[in-house]
C-alpha cells in the first residue's frame, strides 16, 4: 500500500517534468503535449501589459520572470466593446493585459526548422481574439509548419490618435497601437521561434477581415520590413471603403466617415485622427490613463466609433508614412508573394431599393455610374452572388479591390494568387458563403455539422495555404493547378461545392469598371 501511495504521489511531479518546456524572451515556459505528438504553448507574453502609464504607448519589452511559467491556457482577450456587448466581454475575462501569443508545433522536441505562419484575427480591429479554440493551430501545424496566433490591442486602446499622445511620442505619432503590437509579436517570433522548430527566415503572416487589412498594410510599413516573407489576406485589402451610402446599406456606417476626395485609400491622416480623438476624449492624458477600461469603452459603444474608417488605421508618419493604397499603386510595397481573396457573398444588405443602390453607385463611380448601375440592375438575382445590393457591396468592398491590389502587386513584379470561396456553412446555404465562412476550413476545425465534401475542401485549402507558406507558391501534388495572377488573364482558384477549380476573370465586367474608377481616383496620387 505504501508503495502504491508513493507511486501516485510521484505522478504529478513526473508529468510536470516531462511536459514540453523551453526558454523564451522573459524566462522559462512549460506547455502541453499534443496527443499525436508535438506541443502547444498558450498565453506566452510578448510584451508588458499595456496598462497604467503604458496605455497608448509602444509595446514594452516583457519583464523577466524567475520560476517556470505555465503556458497551458490562453491569455485574456483584449479589452473590447463588440457591438455594445462590453459587459459580456469584460465578464468573460477580456482585459488590457492581453498581449499574449500561442504556438503549435507538430514535433517535440523541436527538430528541423519549419516554415512559420502567424495569424492575426479579424473583428474590425475593435473586437475578436486569438485566445480561443476557433483558431486552434494543430491541424495546420500537422502539415509541416509552426503555427502562431497573437492578440493585439483593439478599439480605443489599439487605435486612438490624440494630439497629446502625438506630442509625447518620440516618433511624433499616435494611433496604430494594434499594428505596433503585431510588429512586436513578429519580433518575438524572429527572436524565439527557432526554439519551437520554426524558421525565422520563412514567416508567413495571414489574417481574415481586419486581420487581412492589417497584414496588407504591414507590407507598407518600414517598421515591419524583414519580419515576414509571405502574406495571405482573407477578405480584406488596402483599398478604401465604399462611399457613405454603401456603408449605410451594409450597417457599417462610421462616425468618422471616409473621405471622398482625391485618394483611394480611406486611412485618415494623423491630423484628422487627432481631431476625432480629441473630440471623443477631451482632457489630459493623466486623466485618460487613470480612467477605468470600461469607462473608455462606453464612449466607443458603436463598433466603429473609436476607430473610424479603414479599421482605425491611420497614416501616422511612423508605422505608416504613406497611405497603404498609395504605396501599392506606386509599387513600393514589400516584395513578397501575396495570396488574397474573398468569399462569394461576404455581406448582404437588407432590402436595398434601386434608389439606394443608385445613390451608392453615383457617389462612388461618378462618370462610370450609369454603366455600373445598368450592370447591377440587370444581373440580379444570382444564385451564387445574390441580389443587386449584395453584388454591389461585395464587389466594391471585397472582390474588386482584390483585383486592383493584385494588379498593382503583379505590375511591380511580385507573385500573386487570387481565390474566391463559395461554400456556405451547414444550415446557411440560403445566405451563401458569408464573411468568415472560410476560416473553419483554413484551420481544419470543422465540427460534426460539416459533411465529407466540407472536409475535402478544408484539406485542399490547408494544403494550398501551407504550400504557399513553405515556398511562396500554393501549388503541389494532388491539387488542381492554381494559376499565378497577372492583370490580363486574372487567373484564380474558386473553392466551389465540388472543390477547387481554376478560372479566369472573376466578375470581369464589374471589376473592369471598378479598376477604371480606381485609376481615376488614384491619378492625383500616382502622378505626384
Amino acid at each position: 500500500m505504501r508503495t502504491v501511495l508513493l507511486a501516485l504521489l510521484a505522478i504529478p511531479a513526473f508529468a510536470a517534468d516531462s511536459a514540453p518546456a523551453v526558454a523564451v524572451t522573459g524566462g522559462q515556459i512549460r506547455g502541453g503535449a499534443l496527443q499525436n505528438g508535438g506541443a502547444v504553448f498558450k498565453g506566452i507574453p510578448f510584451a508588458q501589459a499595456p496598462v497604467g502609464d503604458l496605455r497608448w504607448r509602444e509595446p514594452a519589452a516583457v519583464k523577466a520572470w524567475s520560476s517556470v511559467r505555465e503556458a497551458t491556457s490562453f491569455g485574456a482577450p483584449c479589452a473590447q466593446n463588440a457591438g455594445g456587448r462590453m459587459q459580456d466581454a469584460m465578464l468573460n475575462g477580456a482585459s488590457e493585459d492581453c498581449l499574449f501569443l500561442n504556438v503549435w508545433t507538430s514535433e517535440w522536441p523541436a527538430g528541423a526548422r519549419n516554415p512559420v505562419m502567424v495569424w492575426f484575427h479579424g473583428g474590425g480591429n475593435y473586437a475578436g481574439t486569438a485566445s480561443g479554440n476557433n483558431f486552434d493551430g494543430e491541424s495546420l501545424a500537422r502539415r509541416g509548419v509552426v503555427l502562431v496566433t497573437a492578440n493585439y490591442r483593439l478599439s480605443v486602446f489599439g487605435f486612438l490618435a490624440h494630439p497629446e499622445l502625438t506630442k509625447e511620442s518620440p516618433h511624433h505619432a499616435s494611433g496604430n497601437y494594434g499594428l505596433m503590437d503585431q510588429i512586436a509579436a513578429l519580433k518575438w517570433v524572429r527572436d524565439n521561434i527557432s526554439k519551437f522548430g520554426g524558421d525565422p527566415a520563412n514567416v508567413t503572416i495571414f489574417g481574415q477581415s481586419a486581420g487581412a487589412v492589417d497584414v496588407n498594410v504591414l507590407m507598407t510599413s518600414p517598421q515591419a520590413k524583414g519580419l515576414f516573407h509571405k502574406v495571405i489576406a482573407e477578405s480584406g485589402t488596402v483599398s478604401r471603403a465604399p462611399d457613405d451610402a454603401t456603408m449605410r446599406m451594409t450597417g457599417l456606417g462610421a462616425v468618422m466617415s471616409p473621405r471622398s476626395g482625391d485618394t483611394y485609400s480611406d486611412a485618415l491622416t494623423l491630423a484628422e485622427a487627432e481631431k476625432a480623438g480629441a473630440t471623443l476624449f477631451p482632457g489630459s492624458l493623466k486623466q485618460l490613463r487613470d480612467m477605468h477600461a470600461a469607462e473608455l469603452l462606453k464612449t466607443t459603444a458603436a463598433p466603429r466609433m473609436s476607430i473610424g474608417p479603414a479599421n482605425g488605421i491611420i497614416v501616422d508618419g511612423w508605422i505608416l508614412p504613406k497611405g497603404p493604397a498609395e504605396v501599392f499603386a506606386k509599387g513600393e510595397e514589400q516584395r513578397v508573394p501575396l495570396l488574397i481573396g474573398n468569399n462569394s457573398r461576404e455581406r448582404t444588405p437588407p432590402q436595398v431599393t434601386n434608389e439606394e443602390l443608385s445613390k451608392a453607385v453615383d457617389a462612388m463611380y461618378g462618370p462610370f455610374a450609369s454603366r455600373a448601375f445598368a450592370m447591377y440592375t440587370q444581373s440580379a438575382p444570382d444564385p451564387l452572388y445574390g441580389n443587386s445590393g449584395a453584388q454591389w457591396v461585395v464587389d466594391t468592398m471585397y472582390r474588386c479591390p482584390v483585383v486592383v491590389q493584385l494588379n498593382w502587386h503583379a505590375e511591380a513584379g511580385n507573385a500573386g494568387y487570387e481565390y474566391q470561396f463559395d461554400r456556405a456553412a451547414p444550415g446557411r446555404e440560403a445566405a451563401g458563403a458569408t464573411h468568415g465562412a472560410e476560416v473553419a476550413y483554413v484551420f481544419g476545425n470543422l465540427n460534426a455539422n460539416y459533411a465529407a465534401p466540407d472536409r475535402e475542401i478544408s484539406a485542399a485549402i490547408e494544403q494550398y495555404w501551407t504550400n504557399f507558406a513553405k515556398t511562396g507558391d500554393p501549388n503541389g501534388a494532388g491539387l488542381p493547378k492554381w494559376p499565378k495572377y497577372d492583370a490580363a488573364a486574372r487567373g484564380f482558384i474558386e473553392f466551389t461545392d465540388n472543390g477547387p477549380v481554376a478560372r479566369e476573370g472573376l466578375r470581369r465586367p464589374f471589376c473592369d469598371v471598378y479598376v477604371e474608377n480606381a485609376k481615376r481616383l488614384m491619378s492625383p496620387v500616382t502622378q505626384r
